[in-house]
């Protein structure tokens, strides 16, 4: 059995795609957060920490992760190779079984208001925004390609 060195975890704080990943996780959160206010035209600070909406945070990491992977262990190597797979996968359910989560939710949603606006129901309302239109995965993940070129050009 291995033994486990704290000090060793520490070394998570300066892998350098670990580092990428996070950076490109807040700016993906700040331009969905700012695209909100421009479509809806309020803050909602929920927006920044929220899954679903424009555009898809899940994509930008995913694929930054992949690609940054691509870039400093080569595009040949199996570990590009499963990261890339992984993307994809994570953008099919984002696109696929996540969406049509959201969109059951909304009918939902409308059933109990309409039948049982009278009934206080305990739960509350189902989230409505969890997964993401095709554009939003795209525009997630090329925000990801993005971000791991510079990031990795800078750091």
């Amino acid at each position: 059995m291995t033994k486990i060195n704290i000090g060793d975890l520490s070394l998570i704080f300066r892998n350098k795609i670990v580092i990428i990943a996070f950076i490109t996780w807040v700016i993906n959160q700040i331009l969905k957060l700012i695209i909100f206010y421009i479509t809806e035209k309020k803050w909602d600070m929920r927006r920044f920490i929220g899954a679903g909406g424009m555009p898809s945070t899940h994509s930008a990491l995913s694929v930054c992760v992949a690609i940054t992977i691509g870039i400093k262990e080569g595009w040949d190597s199996p570990l590009f190779a499963f990261a890339i797979v992984i993307a994809f996968i994570i953008m099919a359910d984002a696109a696929g079984v996540r969406r049509e989560t959201g969109e059951q939710a909304v009918v939902l949603n409308k059933i109990i208001l309409e039948f049982f606006n009278e009934i206080k129901l305990k739960d509350k309302r189902l989230k409505e925004l969890v997964g993401h239109t095709p554009f939003e995965v795209i525009v997630g993940a090329f925000i990801g390609i993005i971000m791991a070129w510079i990031l990795c050009a800078v750091i």
